[in-house]
């Protein structure tokens, strides 16, 4: 038996956090609120911010946004019922959008690194440089990459059988915890596993550190003043991408220290939702456009509403 199509399970039991009992229904609340407020900012981005300029950003959201959107529902949905099951395949397709979206996430925050070294070291050649066709290559790239990495993982999951238990030790279909019901050995699996994700990280990391310490190095040479403006240039993504990094070294500590397997979950469970949470907040506190473009909004609806209110009462 070398397929899934021929393993004795047919679906997978996610375990997720089912021994918490009463206060299962606490984090359902937590996350519900954390997913909306993730689709609500990241859909306010994509809306209210239309400029060509801001098209790392948007693609940045809606990595985000189904990136939530693979885990989060299938992890509240967890929390209600009492088994939570999963076809072999849907676990499979689960598993390849979230290691996708998490490795495109980190080279568009690679491209939106290059597109800040630019604006920073070049700024008279940006508009020059950072083309219409120059920004959907990067994307396209971004997008190629998170597949080629993600690829060997999955298809190597997908040719393993599966003979028992079906129990998944996790929220999701975590490759890591999918392949300790794997029928044989596994270190294959798990050498392929760790060089891809070391591939993704890495290669990504030293770009961004790359462009990061150009961008020091032309901040230096500069005055107060045109410091403050650089820093202020590049201040949303860095924070972004010192949370993003920080975040996925506490999964990987957690995965390879064997720590218990409920502090892991509740890691990555953190770990997936804290980042495109949070980035809709540091990109409104940090743009002035879009903050700019919420108070029009706003006011656009104020103003609207009573007019609105006069002709219905006039129609009446």
């Amino acid at each position: 038996m070398n397929s899934t199509q021929s393993s004795p399970v047919t679906f997978f039991i996610i375990q997720g956090l089912a021994s918490l009992g009463e206060k299962k229904m606490v984090l359902f609340i937590i996350f519900l609120l954390a997913y909306t407020v993730i689709l609500g900012g990241n859909i306010m981005i994509i809306y209210l911010l239309g400029s060509p300029m801001y098209f790392f950003l948007h693609n940045l959201s809606i990595v985000d946004m189904i990136y939530t959107t693979v885990t989060i529902p299938n992890m509240l949905s967890g929390f209600l019922t009492e088994v939570k099951t999963v076809s072999v395949p849907g676990c499979f397709l689960q598993m390849y959008c979230f290691i996708h979206m998490s490795v495109t996430g980190r080279a568009l925050l690679t491209a939106m690194a290059y597109d800040r070294y630019v604006a920073i070291c070049n700024p008279l050649r940006y508009a020059a440089v950072m083309t219409r066709s120059v920004c959907l290559l990067l994307i396209i790239g971004a997008w190629t990459f998170g597949a080629i990495c993600t690829f060997p993982t999955t298809s190597m999951a997908m040719q393993r059988s599966y003979c028992g238990p079906n129990v998944v030790r996790h929220c999701w279909c975590d490759p890591s915890s999918v392949r300790l019901l794997v029928c044989g050995d596994t270190q294959v699996d798990n050498i392929v596993s760790l060089s891809s994700a070391l591939v993704a990280l890495l290669t990504t990391g030293v770009l961004i550190l790359t462009s990061y310490i150009l961008i020091g190095v032309k901040i230096a040479k500069m005055g107060a003043t045109e410091r403050l403006k650089a820093f202020s240039t590049c201040a949303a993504h860095l924070t972004v991408v010192s949370i993003s990094y920080s975040s996925a070294s506490f999964v990987y500590i957690s995965y390879r220290d064997n720590w218990n397997f409920r502090v892991r979950i509740i890691v990555s469970v953190l770990y997936s939702a804290l980042t495109p949470f949070l980035n809709p907040m540091i990109y409104s506190l940090r743009n002035k456009e879009l903050r700019a473009a919420i108070k029009r909004a706003f006011c656009r609806h104020r103003d609207v509403s009573p007019q609105s209110r006069k002709t219905l009462n006039t129609l009446s």
